[in-house]
C-alpha cells in the first residue's frame, strides 16, 4: 500500500519522521531498526559552532511528559557535515537538518554551509533566544519570523521547514508570517515552556529553571494548533507533540498534518518510530484510515 507523502517536492516513503533532538543523528536507532524505513530523520539541532549546552540537571519528569533544558548541545555544523550526514545518507535516510542560532546571521551562515550538501530538507528552529533582541525567542514575533525565514530561504537550495513555537499568542499569525516569507512547510509544535520545583529545597529542579515540556501531556495543545495552522496556510503542515501511537498519528492527519514527527516516545522506547510506523501501516491496510 502506498503511504508516501510529498512535502515541498520531497517524496517521503511514509509520513513518520523523527523529531529533532530526540534521536541524535540516528546512529543508535539504526542499531535497533533501519532508519531508512522512516519517512525522514530530523537530526539534532545544529548550530554554526559547537555548543556544550546547559548545566545539569537538565531533564526532569512531569506527569505525562518531561521537561528538558539541554540547550542545543551539538558538535557544530562542520562536524555534522563531515561525520553525521555521510552516516545518515549511507544508511539510506532522507535527511532533515535542523538548524538553530543566536542571531539571524548565525542562521544564515549555517544554512549557507548546509545548502551545498546532500541534506534533503532544512528545519529552522526559531524557538532560540535572539541575543540582539534581549533574549526574546525568534519565533514569538511575526516580523522576526518573517525576517529570519526570508534571510535563510535566500541562501538555501533545499526546501525550508519552519518549526513553530507554541509559546505565542497567535500561532496562525506566526505560521502566516513564515509562509509569506517563503517557508515551504511548517512543523509544530515545539515544546511548551514549563517548570518544576523540588519541594525539599524550594528550588527549580532544572539548573536553567525553565524547560521545554513534551510528551503526551501536550497532545491536545498540539492537535489544536495543527488544526488552526492547517486551515490558515496553504503550505504543508508537519505535526508533532505527544505522539505515542499510530492512532495519535491519524488524529494529527485529521487535524490537517501531512506528516508527523515522533519525539519523546523515542526516549521512552528508541524503537517507537518504527513500531508506530508498522502499526500505522496496519491501520491503513485495514481500511481504518484512508
Amino acid at each position: 500500500m502506498d503511504i508516501s507523502v510529498n512535502i515541498a517536492g520531497v517524496k517521503l516513503k511514509n509520513p513518520i519522521i523523527t523529531a529533532s533532538g530526540t534521536c541524535g543523528f540516528g546512529r543508535e536507532m539504526n542499531e535497533i531498526f533501519p532508519i531508512s524505513a522512516l519517512g525522514a530523520v530530523a537530526g539534532k539541532g545544529t548550530t554554526l559552532k559547537a555548543r556544550e549546552g546547559n548545566p545539569s540537571p537538565r531533564i526532569a519528569e512531569t506527569p505525562s511528559g518531561m521537561l528538558n533544558s539541554v540547550g542545543l548541545q551539538n558538535p557544530g555544523v562542520d562536524y555534522f557535515i563531515e561525520n553525521e550526514l555521510p552516516f545518515m545518507k549511507n544508511a539510506g535516510a532522507t535527511v532533515i537538518a535542523n538548524i538553530a542560532g543566536s542571531t539571524i546571521e548565525d542562521y544564515v551562515e549555517t544554512a549557507r554551509i548546509i545548502s551545498d550538501t546532500s541534506t534533503d530538507m532544512v528545519e529552522l528552529n526559531i524557538s532560540c533566544p535572539n541575543v540582539k533582541n534581549g533574549g526574546l525567542a525568534f519565533g514569538v514575533d511575526p516580523k522576526t519570523v518573517s525576517e529570519v525565514t526570508k534571510r535563510v530561504k535566500d541562501v538555501l537550495r533545499q526546501p525550508l521547514i519552519v518549526k513553530l513555537s507554541p509559546n505565542v499568542t497567535s500561532i496562525t499569525d506566526i505560521a502566516l508570517a513564515a509562509e509569506s516569507a517563503g517557508a515551504d512547510a511548517v512543523s509544530l509544535i515545539n515544546t511548551l515552556l514549563g517548570m518544576r520545583i523540588d519541594i525539599k529545597t524550594g528550588k527549580p529542579v532544572l539548573a536553567n529553571m525553565f524547560g521545554g515540556l513534551s510528551g503526551p501531556a501536550v497532545l491536545p495543545v498540539a492537535i489544536r494548533m495543527v488544526y488552526q495552522v492547517s486551515h490558515a496556510v496553504k503550505i504543508p503542515v508537519i505535526g508533532m507533540g505527544g505522539i505515542m501511537s499510530a492512532e495519535n498519528v491519524i488524529e494529527f492527519m485529521y487535524a490537517g498534518a501531512k506528516a508527523v514527527m515522533i519525539g519523546t516516545a523515542s526516549i521512552i522506547d528508541p524503537a517507537a518510530p518504527y513500531k508506530i510506523l508498522k502499526d500505522y501501516e496496519k491501520l491503513c491496510e485495514s481500511g481504518f484510515f484512508k
